[in-house]
């Protein structure tokens, strides 16, 4: 029997993966993704890698600040903001008077 447009025959979703929230190893991939990030973010871009070791960070604790914290989620996100930081004040130190070739 063939189905028509917009009729269809399935009762219940095609897999049970597609309608349950993400699972504990994906956030915590996400967490150490973003340590990495921001551990390599004190060395080299540190503007580009910070606000992404924030972004791992704030994903790996499932977007929300109340329940249970992973802990390298949490470390992602602190070092993050601090990498950030001290990159925003080390290009406003370079940016200041006297710091050109002239």
């Amino acid at each position: 029997m063939m189905a028509g447009f917009g009729h269809t025959t399935r009762k219940h979703p095609r897999s049970r993966s597609r309608t349950r929230r993400r699972s504990g190893p994906d956030r915590a991939t996400l967490g150490i993704i973003g340590v990495i990030c921001a551990v390599a973010g004190f060395f080299v871009l540190g503007i580009i890698l910070g606000p992404l070791a924030i972004a791992c960070g704030w994903l790996a604790m499932g977007r929300r600040w109340n329940g249970a914290r992973p802990m390298p989620a949490l470390i992602a996100l602190v070092l993050g903001a601090i990498d950030t930081i001290l990159a925003i004040v080390w290009m406003a130190g370079t940016a200041g008077p006297g710091s050109g070739m002239f």
